[in-house]
């Protein structure tokens, strides 16, 4: 027979093998096809007397690569029953253990990553050989996909290592190399990639082994499975961390720990209907098509540059120019530097920017005492930051990144001494985070070649950048600074010029929301527990306190200034400017904010319970999560309707890695979407009755409410 997914070949020693290639893909996945091929060797092997044993390995850099996302979450889009879901968790995993019983030895031949599915398989080979390569990494990463193994990984891991050491590696995806996979006993050698078959066929020929340790009497798993006291206290521990991680948010991980604690308990077939159960349970959850969708298709799109303009060559950057050595830019300088790029670091005066350097040179120097940088890497990055106060050095930057403070007037300063010293063609580009890049680029020479890029702080941790389109910029343009953002490493998404664009409009709302809040009367305690309860890293007023409550302050008053008469001031401007001109409370850093600080400890505010005494019963816990949650979704809506974002998919990303919006929900849009759009809709006009007419939806989300119009819409087969 003829295999479309991989290749067989039968030595004469009766060892076959077999190649995984799946085609038109850059990494084997699991898909009909394959399950297909497999279905046929599995039976194959099995029956045919001259095959003595199975050696799988691959033909592309990785092993396998686990399921098609993109499949997935087609799959997981269209309307199913409980039938539909078991069916799925069913597709793969009878396959593994029809192979690991049938009666012919298999080894695994692990030349690259082995991730998820493709670990799966590994796992039901009854031996494995990875090649000690830095490329082959091996783990089961569902975890952090929202979603769990389901082809058997959360029943063979455990019997083969212990409960007690699988547990970590499922609930956090660990990825293992191929020396920290053979300690941990998840591979059974190590060797040279030019040894990898020779190695798998020697134990074939050699031992061959055709039974699973959890098939032969008298298995017991290592440390003990069921429900013994220690791993009861186990169980216990883990289930209080997960709670407390992700606050119920997240169902995929508790799901996870029941399959483990109640599969290990019972024979390894009965663990797997459990397992298949939980997976099913899981593939019925919005959550899981959520963050597939939106962490892992949406953004591997996105950072794959499809929104780029076409029929532009890429550019390429060797010398990049920073104005303004402050926390921006010098994290600009850092990342810049990092990838290889040269980095002219301007500020007002050489001391300055040679203080800066200095501040980077000692933060690495504690990275390095740490273990977390080694020397040579701070060493190469430090080397190729050039400091200055002489605009002039700016000659043969193709890139200038603008990186001071928010205001109109200085920025414009900027631009007019860098336009001067660049050279024709190189890119002039703002890190604004409010200011229109049009109003910007009034005065400068080269409008076309004038763009913004909003970076977020700490910007060598932080993945996204905000690319944003002036009336002016060309397309050249937006395509070379999407290559910028690639050469970084980052996350681009695109949107147009608007005062605040996309995330700095959606999370002014969470803010404004919050500060509404404390004029209503509630607690700040109670504030940012709702938030986080809700899924939010940080509650919106403890993270106003760190930040400060100065330059959003700022930034409203001169957006009145500029708007005039058309200006609305946010639900909570008014509490912004009494804590920071009133009652002088700005945050933590000036002594106090919506908190006290003692010692840096953050304590509730008797003074700001006086001034803002509760009024009234407060709204319950879930009201005040539901607020958050859709004051920013209907920002959103309302960026979509002006064309400040052109793709939810970028606003969806864009929320989640930029601002914190929940990741659970898949962002912004796929919140929306979730509950129904017209769902959506009523439940913000009951929230405008009560606490204002800034939750009143317009009249474009209420026509699409009444089309029942998604921003994802189901595949056009869904049923």
């Amino acid at each position: 027979m003829t295999y479309t997914t991989f290749r067989f070949e039968l030595g004469d020693d009766g060892i076959a093998l077999v190649t995984l290639d799946v085609p038109g893909s850059n990494a084997n996945v699991i898909g009909d096809a394959l399950s297909a091929d497999l279905d046929h060797l599995i039976h194959r092997v099995k029956d045919d007397a001259a095959i003595k044993g199975v050696i799988l390995t691959s033909a592309k850099s990785d092993f396998m690569a686990g399921g098609d996302l993109k499949a997935m979450v087609t799959l997981f889009s269209k309307p199913m029953s409980a039938d539909d879901a078991y069916a799925i968790a069913t597709s793969f995993q009878p396959l593994l253990r029809r192979l690991e019983t049938s009666g012919k030895p298999w080894a695994a031949a692990i030349n690259g990553p082995a991730m998820g599915g493709g670990m799966e398989l590994a796992l039901a080979c009854h031996y494995r050989v990875a090649a000690d390569d830095p490329k082959v990494q091996l783990g089961l990463p569902e975890a952090t996909l929202a979603l769990m193994p389901g082809a058997g990984g959360t029943q063979r891991l455990p019997r083969l290592i212990g409960v007690a050491k699988a547990l970590p590696l499922l609930l956090k995806g660990t990825r293992l190399g191929a020396q920290q996979a053979r300690e941990a006993g998840l591979v059974h050698a190590v060797a040279a990639p030019d040894h990898l078959i020779d190695t798998a066929r020697q134990w074939l020929l050699e031992s061959g082994d055709a039974v699973q340790p959890w098939d032969k009497k008298g298995f017991q798993i290592p440390g003990g499975g069921g429900i013994t006291l220690e791993l009861g206290q186990l169980y216990n521990l883990t289930a209080t961390q997960i709670a407390r991680d992700t606050n119920h948010n997240q169902p995929a991980p508790i799901a996870l720990l029941n399959a483990v604690a109640r599969g290990t308990a019972v024979p390894i077939d009965a663990g797997l209907e459990i397992e298949a159960c939980y997976f099913a349970q899981l593939v019925l959850n919005p959550v899981a098509r959520n963050t597939v969708r939106t962490m892992f298709v949406h953004k591997g799109d996105i950072d794959k540059l499809v929104r780029r303009p076409q029929g532009v060559p890429v550019a390429r950057y060797s010398r990049i120019g920073i104005v303004g050595a402050g926390l921006m830019g010098l994290g600009l300088a850092q990342s810049a530097g990092a990838v290889g790029a040269d980095v002219v670091l301007i500020d007002a005066t050489l001391a300055q920017a040679e203080a800066a350097k200095a501040r980077l040179s000692a933060d690495f120097a504690k990275r390095v005492a740490k273990g977390r940088m080694k020397q040579d890497k701070a060493d190469a990055i430090l080397a190729r930051i050039q400091p200055t106060g002489d605009y002039s050095a700016l000659a043969e930057c193709e890139l200038v990144i603008e990186a001071v403070f928010e205001d109109l007037n200085v920025k414009r300063e900027v631009f007019r001494n860098a336009a001067k010293a660049m050279k024709a063609g190189a890119i002039l580009a703002s890190n604004t985070s409010t200011l229109p890049i049009t109003d910007l680029a009034q005065g400068l020479a080269h409008p076309d070649r004038f763009i913004g890029m909003h970076f977020f702080s700490p910007v060598d941790r932080m993945p996204l950048v905000e690319v944003i389109v002036g009336k002016g910029t060309s397309d050249t343009t937006l395509a070379e600074a999407l290559d910028f953002v690639k050469l970084l490493r980052k996350t681009p998404i695109i949107v147009n010029d608007s005062r605040g664009f996309f995330t700095t409009r959606v999370i002014s709302a969470y803010i404004q929301e919050a500060f509404a809040m404390v004029g209503e009367g509630l607690a700040p305690a109670l504030i940012d527990n709702a938030a986080k309860l809700a899924g939010y890293p940080v509650g919106p007023l403890a993270m106003m306190d760190d930040l400060g409550m100065d330059n959003g302050y700022k930034a409203a008053l001169a957006e009145r200034d500029a708007v005039g008469a058309a200006w609305q001031p946010g639900a909570g401007f008014k509490i912004n400017e009494m804590m920071v001109t009133t009652l002088n409370r700005r945050g933590r850093r000036f002594g106090a904010g919506f908190y006290d600080y003692d010692n840096d400890r953050r304590l509730p505010s008797a003074t700001l319970a006086a001034t803002f005494p509760l009024q009234g019963k407060a709204p319950s816990i879930d009201v005040i999560k539901q607020r958050m949650l859709y004051i920013e979704a209907l920002e959103a809506a309302r960026c979509m309707e002006e064309g400040v974002i052109a793709d939810p998919a970028e606003g969806d990303v864009g929320s989640v890695l930029g601002i914190g919006y929940p990741g659970y929900t898949g962002g912004v849009f796929s919140l929306i979407d979730t509950v129904g759009p017209r769902h959506f809709v009523d439940a913000c006009d009951r929230l405008a009755d009560r606490f204002g007419e800034r939750y009143r939806p317009s009249a474009w989300l209420r026509e699409r409410a009444q089309r029942n119009a998604l921003f994802f819409p189901l595949p056009s087969n869904a049923t």
